[in-house]
């Protein structure tokens, strides 16, 4: 999986590589200096590296959170590992089933601001589960399956069309067939905090959105009070849409 992401990357941001983090006083005054990047269900942190090498070379301290996807509970505990790491103001960035994951994590005093990128975002008690019930049905949400073991992937058929449709096809058709999936329990487990009360907020609503509906993803950002900003992309608008999606995660580093 790690290699087909980073070939999506490759594709569309060639020539483009990995800086060493500038000196922070190259940041304005105030900046939250540290990015914390978390992925959704299906993919792994790779899918974050288009967005982490602008950042990255603008003089952020990117870190990609490795996501087990194996429970909610496991998934906030890799998040908060990351962010003990942190030296300071971090903005947290989620998408998808990673705006569940920021949801709980994001209490850190650390985190300065919240970023969700076509990310679910739920309210004390909300699962994802009870969130996938409400709006219009998605070609994607429709084409979850369960294996036999219980955990849930998009069928692979569906997940080009439904997930990446501005991708170019080989490389999605490819990304379908190795999905990592996650854990039905992941699934049914409601936040017990919900951070958007308490931090500033932002959203990237993707309008082409075949997963998560963009009118789901408004509603979304209209009760988190959220500053949004819509990018007409697919599901998989962090990587085809990595220049807007930093831009956002800046304008959340800013805040004071």
């Amino acid at each position: 999986m790690r290699n087909l992401l980073l070939s999506v990357a490759t594709v569309l941001m060639a020539g483009a590589t990995v800086a060493a983090p500038a000196q922070s006083a190259q940041l304005p005054k105030g900046t939250a200096h540290n990015i914390v990047l978390v992925h959704g269900a299906f993919v792994d942190q790779t899918s974050w590296k288009p967005v982490a090498d602008i950042l990255t070379k603008k003089g952020y301290n990117v870190t990609l959170v490795e996501n087990p996807l194996t429970s909610l509970a496991a998934d906030v505990d890799a998040t908060k590992q990351a962010l003990a790491k942190q030296n300071g103001k971090t903005v947290l960035v989620g998408h998808s089933w990673g705006g569940v994951v920021i949801t709980q994590a994001g209490d850190d005093p650390n985190v300065s601001a919240l970023v969700y990128v076509s990310a679910f975002a739920p309210d004390v008690g909300e699962s994802l589960a009870s969130l996938a019930k409400s709006g219009p049905a998605t070609e994607g949400a429709a084409a979850i399956r369960p294996d036999e073991k219980g955990n849930l992937y998009i069928d692979p058929k569906v997940f080009p069309s439904a997930v990446a449709a501005d991708l170019p096809a080989e490389i999605a058709e490819s990304l379908a067939n190795h999905q990592l999936p996650l854990n039905h329990t992941a699934f049914e487990a409601p936040v017990d905090t919900a951070a958007w009360h308490d931090k500033p907020t932002f959203y990237v609503i993707s309008t082409k959105d075949k997963v998560i509906a963009p009118e789901v993803q408004k509603i979304f950002a209209n009760r988190m009070k959220a500053q949004t900003t819509e990018v007409a992309g697919s599901h998989a608008s962090l990587v085809v849409h990595a220049k807007e999606v930093a831009a956002v995660i800046e304008k959340a580093a800013l805040v004071k």
